[in-house]
């Protein structure tokens, strides 16, 4: 077993603010901007380890990252032992902080092939290739998975400690199982189990509808994990750090003007162009807007007007107006 090169909790605050990866959402522009606005550790976008093996560039494309995102993981996902070895080394090459490895991911053609949270109809299985990858990584290794495959069965607690004893470093543990996919409610019950665990002594995150800076605090405090994974509600969204900091710290929410807004989406965009060119980034940001400019009053028709846009001229043009028309 290669000697780690450092323990990822040195790497870590006490409590820590995580964006949680999500494919073609978390990539380095969308990345940067959110660790401006207070995430403190960040996860690539899941990548397959197949791909890696076969050099697909929009894989190998993924392993990138900036130095000031740090601490930073490459997250891979697979269900065959020598593609998730060979994935490792090639991830371990680029010099993240930590690996991570994806059994969570709840989609079809994901899960369907035994790969990410599919794996949890074979446990056994999962802790092998879990321990594989430890055993050939010289970097930390951790793990994302969910509270099982459906709710007749939800053995995370025994899980998680499983993946302990092969050495992981850390676990984030979405409050659902596979076959919810992201429907009904989060259950955090067996997350806090699981941190509660006296056996447990690795950092415990928890994932799961944390659309607000007031139920970071709560869960931290109900659930007493070491961190807590921020999703579906940072699309579009960054704010959503700054004000979990703010509010962790006792302070009230800043005001985010809308000039800031416009600003902060212009530069989102922009960094999508230079990531993929411009094409890819005018579609790609309409998944966004919604985010940046929510809760905005009559603010419907500027939306429209900018997932229709075909061009740079047409978005300057509309964020020129947004500036003009809202306060």
């Amino acid at each position: 077993m290669p000697q780690k090169i450092t323990l990822l909790r040195d790497k870590l605050k006490s409590f820590s603010l995580i964006l949680s990866p999500m494919e073609a959402i978390t990539n380095p522009p969308f990345r940067k901007i959110c660790k401006n606005y207070g995430a403190d550790v960040m996860i690539t976008e899941f990548i397959s380890s197949d791909a890696l093996m076969r050099e697909v560039e929009a894989s190998k494309k993924k392993l990138f990252f900036d130095e000031d995102e740090r601490p930073v993981g490459i997250q891979i996902f697979g269900n065959n032992e020598q593609s998730l070895i060979a994935a490792t080394e090639i991830a371990a090459e680029h010099k993240p902080d930590f690996i991570d490895i994806n059994w969570g991911c709840p989609v079809r053609k994901i899960a369907g092939k035994g790969c990410g949270s599919g794996i949890l109809n074979d446990i056994p299985k999962m802790i092998r290739l879990t321990q594989a990858v430890v055993e050939h990584s010289p970097l930390p290794v951790t793990v994302k998975t969910r509270l099982g495959y459906d709710e007749s069965d939800m053995p995370v607690v025994s899980v998680a400690e499983a993946l302990q004893d092969v050495g992981i470093e850390a676990i984030s543990i979405h409050g659902r199982t596979r076959s919810q996919m992201y429907k009904g409610q989060a259950d955090w019950t067996l997350i806090g189990k699981t941190k509660a665990n006296p056996r447990m002594h690795i950092p415990i995150f928890g994932n799961g509808d944390i659309d607000s800076a007031q139920k970071v605090v709560e869960y931290k405090n109900r659930y007493g994990v070491d961190g807590i994974l921020i999703g579906r509600a940072a699309i579009g969204n960054p704010f959503i750090f700054l004000h979990s900091q703010e509010a962790l710290e006792g302070k009230s929410p800043s005001l985010i003007s809308v000039r800031e807004r416009v600003d902060v989406c212009l530069q989102h965009l922009e960094g999508l162009r230079q990531w993929r060119g411009e094409r890819y980034a005018l579609v790609e940001m309409r998944k966004f807007y919604s985010g940046y400019f929510y809760g905005m009053s009559n603010f419907k028709p500027y939306r429209i007007k900018l997932v229709t846009a075909m061009s740079y001229e047409e978005i300057y043009q509309i964020m020129n107006e947004v500036r003009e028309n809202f306060y």
